[in-house]
């Protein structure tokens, strides 16, 4: 029953992470827009979902992504298709077009750097 527990805090903890990280890039005008933080919470949450989803299904199809700068820009692409999804599925949550995913997921991914960044130098890091 413990594990259950953990396993669900954990998953209540990362989506108020992503929540928080969607939020913050929403207010900087950046092509991400939600109507407030419970918005934010439930697309974090349908953000995860449908990222799993695609990964699950380049998997089935057998293509992986590399690394380097090349396997950078294939994951940025997969990340701005995921916020344009999300935004057609979430009340409350919208995104202007391809550009403004690509720059949104950008700094999606900056902001969760400097998250981690940060509870790293607190020593909460995992």
């Amino acid at each position: 029953m413990g594990n259950i527990l953990g396993l669900v805090l954990g998953i209540v903890i990362a989506a108020a992470i992503g929540g928080l990280v969607i939020y913050v890039v929403s207010k900087l005008g950046l092509g991400l827009e939600v109507s407030g933080f419970g918005a934010a919470f439930i697309a974090a949450i349908i953000i995860a979902v449908v990222a799993g989803v695609i990964t699950w299904l380049l998997g089935a199809l057998g293509i992986t992504i590399g690394g380097g700068i090349l396997g950078a820009i294939v994951n940025l692409v997969i990340a701005a298709v995921v916020l344009m999804i999300s935004g057609s599925i979430v009340p409350g949550m919208s995104v202007k077009g391809f550009a403004g995913a690509l720059i949104a997921a950008i700094a999606m991914g900056v902001v969760y750097w400097l998250i981690e960044l940060v509870l790293g130098l607190l020593g909460l890091g995992g």
